[in-house]
């Protein structure tokens, strides 16, 4: 009898010992997420200054080729110094009113190497939100290209990251009201790709359509150098999505999963669609496809099972390219390089998309309209709403705050017929000739 008593009683204090550990897991550095997240936070940084720089600098014409490299350049340098001095605590920080972040972190005060978020430092934690923030607003670029004075870049990276990309980060990951709202967005459906395709769209409407558009062909300096940039965006994309989770899990694997079924199946729409309409399957269409099934599927990555990836990435196929290649053009606006087109259009695709297949056997608690939840559907449309309009309004701010420090965005109309390569760097991307 004593024995038996003495087994459940070590039995019982095992059993609490486990469940003690699982209670404060979570205050635990794990090596492993840790690792994870490193790499995460590296795959996602090289997504800027190397995959995006490619794609937008390829797709550009000759002449602005380094132009946009540059700009893609500097918005990533901006982005990490603006990040640690106090973009990350306005995104970051103490919640105030479900508006904006506090102080609390600015320059990183009260933050050391023994800080933790969850299970992985709080310094791996803000290195990889920088790198969301970093290629936001060099995502906005792809509306301006061409025609956009370098300083006045400069000036409007600043403050949008400030006034534009902080505040919608805290809303919907830093504890604000979309996140208290109950929306969905597990990599940036509504932070990066819809903020950063409103807001090109409403620069590129500001500084009006580039000389000759419309009259002349303004072709592409390299469709290669795109194709490239495009591969390695896909590349990066597993860091994007996949790391979202924080974690090296199983949640994490599904979302590396559903990221490249849904670039396959968009490459593969947008692909189709253009054979059968223009008779023609072209190596951009097929680097755009992919980008538009990345984006589609980023705010549902970590809610959705394969066979939602795979609706997702052909909606987001079949909606870049109307989009894109008829939306645009009967509409009249010149969006440069598509940003408003693809991270717009299908970043709203995704982020509905989620409310539609978001699968409470992914992720427990996230429910869409096929899994008996339609009010989620309408959270999601509200969270596009209040993004769309809160973008629009601050970057015109932001536009007008730029304009008057810098006498105005656009480039002149010599420098703009001359190239902006040679113009504003006094250099070129390829050796033509004398």
């Amino acid at each position: 009898m004593f024995k038996r008593m003495s087994g459940l009683f070590l039995a019982a204090i095992l059993m609490g010992l486990v469940m003690a550990g699982q209670a404060f897991a979570a205050d635990v550095l794990d090596s492993g997420d840790t690792a994870w997240m490193i790499v995460a936070t590296a795959l996602v940084m090289i997504m800027t200054p190397a995959g995006l720089a490619l794609f937008y600098g390829g797709m550009s014409r000759y002449k602005n080729l380094l132009n946009t490299f540059a700009m893609t350049f500097v918005a990533y340098c901006l982005g990490s110094v603006v990040w640690v001095m106090w973009g990350y605590t306005l995104a970051f920080g103490t919640d105030v009113g479900g508006l904006i972040g506090g102080l609390d972190y600015l320059f990183l005060r009260g933050i050391g190497p023994e800080d933790l978020s969850g299970t992985i430092p709080t310094y791996t934690f803000v290195m990889f939100q920088m790198t969301f923030a970093c290629i936001t607003v060099a995502l906005v670029l792809g509306s301006a290209v061409d025609r956009m004075k370098f300083s006045s870049w400069v000036v409007f990276a600043v403050l949008w990251l400030t006034l534009v990309y902080a505040p919608m980060a805290h809303w919907v990951w830093g504890g604000g009201w979309i996140e208290q709202m109950g929306a969905l967005d597990f990599a940036g459906g509504n932070v990066v790709h819809i903020n950063a395709g409103v807001g090109g769209l409403v620069l590129a409407l500001v500084l009006g359509r580039r000389m000759g558009y419309g009259k002349e062909a303004m072709f592409p300096s390299s469709i290669t150098l795109t194709a490239l940039g495009a591969a390695m965006l896909w590349f990066g994309w597993f860091g994007f999505n996949a790391g979202s989770q924080l974690a090296a899990d199983g949640i994490a694997s599904s979302a590396f999963m559903v990221t490249n079924t849904s670039a396959a199946m968009g490459a593969l729409a947008w692909m189709f669609a253009e054979w059968v309409v223009d008779k023609k399957p072209t190596v951009l269409g097929i680097a755009s496809g992919v980008v538009a099934g990345l984006v589609g599927i980023t705010p549902a990555a970590g809610f959705v099972g394969m066979p939602a990836a795979l609706a997702i990435g052909l909606g987001a196929g079949l909606i870049g390219y109307i989009s894109v290649a008829k939306l645009k053009h009967r509409l009249g606006y010149d969006d440069s390089l598509d940003a408003f087109g693809v991270h717009g259009v299908c970043g709203i695709w995704g982020a509905l998309a989620t409310g539609l297949f978001a699968n409470p056997a992914i992720t427990e608690g996230a429910a869409g309209l096929f899994y008996g939840n339609p009010g989620q559907l309408w959270i999601q449309f509200l969270s596009i709403i209040a993004t769309m309009a809160f973008t629009a309004i601050a970057t015109l701010v932001v536009i007008g705050i730029t304009s008057v420090l810098t006498g105005g965005l656009r480039v002149t109309a010599d420098d703009e017929i001359q190239g902006l390569d040679k113009a504003i760097h006094g250099e070129r991307g390829f050796e033509l000739g004398p």
